[in-house]
């Protein structure tokens, strides 16, 4: 036979006898390939047995495979002809027993609590009041009715629930997903994004609650921006989905009352607040009223400010009486004494005096030229500073003022071409002229020669010539 023919003899021989069997042992060098497949060991006290899982039977593992956990695997045995050694094909792999799932929940909380996915620092605080409430449980268990019925009892909300598996495979990627699927809601947008989640189930055993154990799901509350509020089991429960929320509570009904406060006590809050806030308004307006009332007790009445001003007004009256009474009589002594002065004939002889001093008053000459000689002096000054300002003054020494239709003097070349008609001032009369269009001047003609004078013959005696 050859090499192939008896390996394929053999592999054909061990399928057919061994096409089924269960064996318990411990994962060592699990390994997971880039193909999804998975290769590992399975070993005990005096053996080791190869094993392989394929990529679809990984997907529906329950837990993370990793070296040490104690499993127990189906599927059957075959041979490898390449390496000439038998392996066993695994087909369903699940935790041998609760110790061991406890030595693994004890290895996985360890690895996860170094990376501090624990860390209280890294707990958000939960809002207040919440206007939406996410809920990531089974929709057919009894978790989601006890929290609907009791966030109705303490504070109607509005909840948007998440239907996922709790348990069995493919409940932990669901989970993973749904606390994901809340976190990537965008504000405002058509499903309203929750202010708080709630991650629960009820209880059960520990295999029941594996899948809040499970690595995907710890990670996703652990990243997810929006407070969590874990409420896997019941109070005596613990899983590390317990550890990675924000807040743990022991069953869903507490998680829905830890979510919400009271609505019957926050009103009646806000209403002890309002009667606090009135009577704290009256205790000012009290107070004020008693300090208005204790300084208008201290206040004089206003009769007896009026008192001393009422007397002060009667004497004042009664003073002017007197004084006017006083005055009149002293006029009246005046006036008599005066009375014999204004006689007639007194006042007549007083008019004819002055009318005597009157005739008597003349003219001094000599005022009368002082002051023509100083209005004289005046007015010759002033006729030499207009003499000195006229500008035709300078005419009769050749020179000519222009002057336009308004009579107004032109002093610029501009000025002149402006006007229709010019008129030139001469010392001895006026030119009227018009300017040139195009300003040039025309050609000059030669003046005539002035006729020769005559000498003037002299009046009187002629004298002669001394050198004649």
């Amino acid at each position: 036979m050859s090499i192939t023919e008896i390996s394929q003899l053999l592999k054909r021989t061990v399928e057919d006898r061994f096409g089924f069997v269960r064996v318990r042992g411990e994962l060592s060098g699990v390994k997971r390939a880039a193909s999804g497949h998975l290769y590992l060991s399975l070993k005990d006290e005096g053996a080791r047995l190869d094993g392989v899982m394929w990529k679809g039977n990984v997907a529906r593992l329950g837990f993370l495979p990793e070296d040490g956990v104690e499993v127990i695997a189906t599927g059957k045995l075959t041979t490898y002809p390449g390496r000439s050694n038998y392996q066993i094909v695994i087909e369903r792999m699940e935790i041998a027993g609760e110790g061991a799932l406890l030595a693994l929940l004890a290895k996985t909380k360890a690895r996860l609590e170094a990376e501090g996915l624990f860390d209280v620092r890294r707990k958000q605080a939960l809002p207040f009041l919440p206007q939406v409430i996410g809920v990531v449980t089974s929709p057919t268990g009894a978790v989601i009715r006890d929290i609907l019925h009791r966030l109705a009892d303490r504070f109607p909300s509005h909840v948007v629930l998440w239907p996922v598996l709790v348990q069995g495979q493919g409940a932990a990627e669901q989970v993973a997903a749904a606390i994901r699927g809340f976190a990537e809601l965008a504000p405002g947008g058509p499903v309203a994004r929750p202010d708080v989640l709630i991650v629960g189930r009820g209880g059960g055993s520990i295999e029941d609650l594996w899948a809040f154990n499970e690595e995907v799901v710890v990670r996703a509350i652990a990243d997810c921006p929006i407070p969590v509020i874990s409420a896997v089991g019941h109070e005596t429960d613990t899983t590390l989905a317990d550890f990675a929320a924000d807040m743990r509570a022991p069953t869903p009904t507490a998680a829905a009352e830890m979510a919400v406060p009271v609505r019957a006590e926050l009103l009646a809050q806000i209403g002890e607040l309002g009667v606090r806030q009135r009577r704290a308004a009256m205790r000012y307006i009290s107070l004020g009223r008693e300090r208005l009332e204790v300084r208008a007790q201290r206040l004089p009445a206003p009769q007896s400010l009026l008192d001393a001003p009422s007397q002060a007004l009667d004497e004042a009256g009664e003073n002017l009486r007197r004084g006017l009474a006083a005055r009149a009589q002293v006029a009246g002594t005046q006036l008599q004494r005066v009375a014999g002065r204004l006689s007639l004939p007194l006042l007549a002889a007083r008019l004819e005096r002055a009318r005597e001093r009157l005739v008597a008053q003349r003219l001094s000459p000599a005022m009368l030229t002082s002051r023509l000689r100083e209005d004289r002096r005046r007015l010759d000054s002033v006729s030499r500073i207009m003499a000195s300002l006229n500008p035709d003054a300078v005419l009769a020494r050749g020179y000519v003022r222009v002057t336009g239709a308004d009579g107004r003097t032109l002093v610029g070349q501009a000025q002149a071409q402006a006007e229709a008609r010019l008129t030139l001032h001469f010392r001895d009369g006026t030119v009227d002229v018009a300017p040139l269009e195009d300003g040039a001047l025309p050609t000059p003609r030669a003046a005539p020669a002035p006729p020769p004078r005559k000498p003037t013959p002299p009046k009187g005696p002629v004298q002669d010539d001394l050198f004649s």
